[in-house]
């Protein structure tokens, strides 16, 4: 696995994987002359994939809520407070719920640095363990608990 900071190079990668594969050639990440400018973030190396977590309160689902979506497998309803309206909120699985392996994979220094530059930079990142690139919203660092990408 290398690194690029040429954003046409044809070994990159993109996005979300469906199915588990290996890392990609290389990874794209800021020049040395724009990660020198300064960090905004520490420099944080280790990442633990935690899968997909609500950020707001859960409740059962109401019986009316059970019959409508019977099949679908959802336990659960996530709501929104009233400032991110129109949307009320979202139906979680088990699935869901339990989502993330829990292990920690650890990348170069010239990502990490990336990160701490630009902690929007990227959109997903690689679990070792599950073998896919994933949403940053899914693992948190090791070092403090935010989530990577925050």
């Amino acid at each position: 696995m290398g690194t690029t900071t040429d954003p046409s190079d044809p070994r990159l990668g993109h996005g979300v994987d469906t199915e588990p594969r290996g890392q990609n050639p290389v990874y794209l990440v800021l020049s040395e002359e724009e990660r020198a400018k300064g960090l905004v973030r520490p420099v944080r190396r280790t990442y633990r994939h935690i899968g997909r977590r609500p950020a707001h309160p859960l409740r059962d689902l109401t019986p009316e809520e059970s019959k409508t979506y019977d099949g679908l497998g959802y336990v659960a309803f996530e709501i929104y407070p009233e400032s991110e309206l129109p949307a009320t909120g979202r139906f979680w699985t088990e699935a869901d719920l339990r989502s993330g392996c829990g292990e920690r994979t650890t990348m170069a220094q010239d990502l990490a640095e990336t990160y701490a530059r630009d902690p929007e930079f990227y959109g997903a990142t690689y679990c070792c363990y599950c073998q896919k690139h994933l949403p940053v919203a899914e693992f948190v660092w090791v070092d403090d608990g935010t989530v990577v990408g925050s």
